[in-house]
């Protein structure tokens, strides 16, 4: 499992390009729901491998995710075995654990060949810094979540949770995954303003100690483009209501609607959303 340290160095051949995807939340809000935007974003995967150097998951992939110690959540199994075609084809994965997919362990890892990463990395793709996260618990604020997520990482609750019987387990987790507004909420429309929005003011902080070109995040779902000096914030959005994505072409960093296949103005976004 990779962490914060040193960059890891990313050189794209010719021709390839850098792919980021995030908050998915595959699962819900039912699997008939779920299993269209699954059979869509595997659609998008086979379109993009042809010219894809690697692969960014920024978190939430799944709406709930729990492995015990034989027991993994069950579905998936076409995203699941799209990601191991581009693992099996050279292509490497990289996955950030979101605020719904925190207590994954080594099943994507051994089964799928995905490189998980808990918190935070710094990447270096053809010398443009990249600082990439999947944003929760980040920037000022939110002390409610910042607690409880410090309960959910913990080892020793983990530990309890999984005595369990999966039956329980993942009723709970997935009950309350789907009950949780974050994934429909209104306020994720809104657009609150560079000093109020709260992974801006986090990355204003990353600058302020060092320099990166790109700092990325998912979580958020609003998808957004913002020039801070000589960087640019960016947050994915999602593949619940925007179906967005990221890439970077060696050169310049995008975001894309993947039902047009145009780039995106995030504000035009939004006023399409309010209608």
């Amino acid at each position: 499992m990779a962490g914060l340290g040193q960059p890891i160095r990313i050189d794209l051949e010719a021709g390839k390009k850098a792919y980021f995807a995030s908050d998915h939340h595959f699962g819900a809000p039912n699997e008939q729901a779920s299993l269209k935007r699954e059979k869509l974003f595997v659609e998008w995967l086979n379109e993009i491998k042809p010219n894809c150097g690697v692969l960014f998951l920024v978190g939430d992939l799944f709406d709930f995710w729990f492995e015990y110690k034989y027991v993994v959540p069950k579905g998936f199994v076409r995203v699941l075995g799209k990601l191991a075609e581009f693992h099996d084809e050279g292509i490497p994965v990289y996955f950030f654990f979101g605020n719904h997919d925190l207590w994954m362990k080594d099943y994507l890892t051994q089964e799928v060949g995905i490189i998980q990463i808990h918190d935070k990395q710094t990447f270096l793709i053809n010398n443009k810094k990249f600082f990439v996260t999947h944003g929760d618990g980040k920037g000022p604020g939110d002390y409610g979540y910042k607690r409880m997520k410090k309960v959910f990482t913990n080892r020793f609750c983990q530990f309890l949770f999984s005595w369990l019987h999966p039956n329980i387990g993942m009723w709970l987790g997935i009950t309350a995954s789907r009950k949780n507004k974050i994934i429909s909420g209104d306020e994720d429309i809104h657009y609150l303003g560079e000093d109020q929005e709260w992974l801006i003011q986090y990355s204003k902080k990353q600058l302020a100690e060092t320099s990166y070109d790109f700092l990325v995040y998912g979580h958020r779902h609003l998808p957004m483009v913002i020039d801070l000096d000589n960087a640019k914030h960016i947050n994915l959005g999602d593949w619940i209501d925007y179906f967005t994505y990221g890439v970077f072409d060696g050169r310049e960093f995008k975001l894309y609607r993947y039902l047009t296949k145009e780039c995106i103005d995030f504000r035009h976004l939004i006023e399409e959303r309010k209608k």
